[in-house]
């Protein structure tokens, strides 16, 4: 090949090596620094719960040749950095795992986690080679059942068990989020499949959204489904006197509202990702409207501003129910949540101090909103670790 050719095919490849290092640096940037918009936002959900991957990828401007043009260094410096920006989420998600055992004893005891063939429990917080190769889990049957009618609107419930099950199993409510105006019960499967391969009940349910039903109407939901699965426990194989609710982002708020004001000592536990428990301080605090407009989202669900409905904002925010009877609560928050503050767990933890109620709350410093949508991740895999063994002490006979 011609001396200019070669010249010109390394300078072209060089060129390419620095595009990519840069895009890659640029994006991993995200791992670090909150996303500015929702687009970003979502990207960095990517960044920091597939770090590993990215970092792979980061480092293609190392192929062999790198050397040979100054874009080419380049291209390969900024690939070892977007490298070591992505897997910091790892990093630090490894150092956060060794302590977890520990503190979900100390918080809850050490039930050992309930398992079944196939399906044993999980062996630490954090594995890596599952970032890789997945969480592996047996096959379970699910069932669509409409729980109540509103109109001419069916509400209905997915539920996931194991075949072959014979005693009365715990229940598993699971609650969606979507900022109350969207979202529905399909949503986040693996930690259904998960739990239900190993022998929970596990019900995901719809309820009616903003701002066509604004609040109370989704938590009257939650309750009648509840009393539905509980009216129909023996055909259902469910035990009603041990149920669990567990919640995402605004279905975070909704679980905890029903678990602490129903008065009912069925409900063992609670369970919180990354959910809204004080809403006069959201709506005073807001988020960044253009990641997610917080004061539009609260007006629509809780029917006006905090100065048109205060005691809506009050009777809507968990925080304000904390009791002597309050059941054992985990809650799961990322560090860097754009959506809700991370905040909002720490004022529902002081309470739960206040209160002596059993708690335990995983701040994950490194983790964003939704950050268990990565089932394999690290706050995947670190939240259903502290799950399985929450729900082995709280539900036990």
């Amino acid at each position: 090949m011609p001396s200019g050719s070669r010249a010109s095919r390394a300078g072209l490849l060089g060129g390419l090596r620095l595009v990519w290092g840069a895009f890659c640096a640029a994006v991993s940037l995200l791992a670090i620094f909150k996303a500015p918009t929702s687009l970003l936002f979502r990207v960095a959900v990517g960044v920091t719960e597939w770090g590993h991957l990215l970092a792979l990828v980061s480092l293609l401007p190392l192929v062999p040749g790198w050397r040979k043009t100054r874009a080419g260094q380049a291209g390969a410096a900024l690939g070892v950095f977007a490298a070591l920006m992505s897997i910091s989420s790892l990093v630090r998600a490894t150092a956060l795992a060794q302590d977890i055992p520990r503190r979900l004893g100390a918080a809850f005891g050490d039930e050992p986690p309930q398992t079944a063939p196939g399906a044993p429990s999980r062996p630490a917080p954090l594995v890596l080679t599952d970032l890789v190769v997945g969480i592996p889990s047996p096959s379970v049957s699910t069932t669509t059942l409409t729980y109540a009618t509103r109109g001419s609107e069916p509400l209905q419930l997915d539920l996931y068990m194991r075949q072959g099950t014979d005693a009365p199993a715990p229940l598993v409510f699971v609650v969606h989020g979507g900022s109350w105006e969207g979202g529905d019960r399909t949503e986040f499967q693996p930690l259904s499949h998960y739990l239900a391969a190993r022998g929970y009940i596990v019900a995901s349910i719809d309820y009616r959204l903003a701002p066509r039903h604004p609040f109370p109407a989704a938590r009257d939901d939650l309750l009648d489904a509840l009393a539905y699965l509980r009216h129909n426990a023996a055909s259902l194989g469910i035990d009603p006197e041990r149920v669990v609710l567990l919640g995402r982002s605004a279905g975070a708020q909704l679980a905890l509202l029903v678990a602490y004001t129903a008065n009912d000592p069925a409900i063992r536990g609670v369970i919180s990702f990354y959910g809204p428990t004080d809403l006069p301080y959201i709506y005073t605090h807001p988020t960044n409207p253009a990641v997610l407009d917080s004061d539009r989202v609260l007006k629509q669900f809780l029917g006006g501003g905090l100065e048109q409905a205060p005691a809506t904002y009050h009777a809507a925010s968990p925080v304000n129910f904390v009791g002597l009877d309050t059941p054992p609560t985990l809650l799961i928050h990322g560090g860097r949540d754009e959506l809700v503050w991370p905040i909002n767990s720490r004022l529902l933890a002081e309470r739960l101090e206040a209160a002596e109620r059993p708690y335990l709350l995983l701040d994950l410093p490194w983790a964003t909103h939704g950050c268990d949508f990565n089932f394999s991740g690290p706050c995947g895999q670190i939240s259903t670790y502290a799950v399985e063994r929450f729900l082995a002490a709280v539900a036990r006979d």
